[in-house]
């Protein structure tokens, strides 16, 4: 049946619903092309121009990239994830830094309450990833795992706004870790903030928790001037 245009606005934001929920699933993981537009208009029964509206509606957000005779990427799970990464492009590490006091500091603060003990036991195991790979030299696995830690302190707090706020510094963080990572005598494996961070949750001691994140913070910020 073909189409009206009164119906085509809103049947583009279905298929920019449906697009959405693909990525947030995480059935199109974050960095990887989706599929091209005959695969994705046929599954989806659409025509080339509502598919078209759906993915520059994606891309406006932040939540997909458009490369010319190349593809389409994912670049963000989240509306607020896409703007906060454009919106970090244009500020400094600095300042970058200042705002995840707020953010990690509250983080480990609300984890300190909430963590469970399969939240605490992802982290311990995050943590021995990170270390492994930083002994084998896999730097890339090293800095995901690390990511990953901080991103689970995050999940641990219990509130689902703080964890997509954080969420949205991914592309970033795992950018400063592997740009510190080539600093000589940089050290991979910190426990402020880390395995201290950990031991804090697990004992529910908000306390050391946030001082253990401020020691961990005070380095970062002391790195990125050195």
């Amino acid at each position: 049946m073909s189409l009206t245009p009164s119906h085509r606005p809103a049947l583009a934001e279905e298929v920019t619903n449906q697009l959405r929920g693909m990525i947030q699933t995480g059935e199109w993981p974050l960095q990887e092309k989706i599929p091209a537009e005959p695969e994705l208009m046929a599954s989806l029964g659409v025509s080339r121009g509502t598919l078209r509206e759906a993915i520059k509606a994606l891309a406006h957000s932040g939540m997909l990239e458009v490369r010319r005779g190349d593809g389409t990427y994912v670049r963000a799970t989240s509306e607020i994830s896409g703007a906060a990464q454009r919106m970090y492009k244009e500020h400094t590490q600095e300042h970058v830094v200042e705002v995840r006091v707020g953010l990690d500091t509250q983080a480990a603060r609300l984890a300190t309450k909430h963590a469970t003990a399969e939240d605490v036991a992802a982290m311990r195991a995050l943590l021995q990833a990170r270390h492994d790979a930083w002994l084998a030299a896999d730097y890339p696995a090293w800095a995901r795992a690390d990511w990953e830690f901080h991103e689970r302190v995050a999940l641990a707090s219990g509130n689902p706004l703080l964890h997509q706020l954080y969420v949205s510094f991914g592309g970033v963080f795992h950018d400063d870790l592997l740009r510190q990572q080539r600093k000589a005598g940089f050290n991979g494996v910190p426990h402020e903030g880390h395995d201290e961070l950990a031991d804090a949750i697990e004992a529910r001691d908000e306390a050391a928790a946030v001082a253990s994140v401020y020691r961990n913070l005070d380095f970062a910020a002391e790195r990125i001037n050195s």
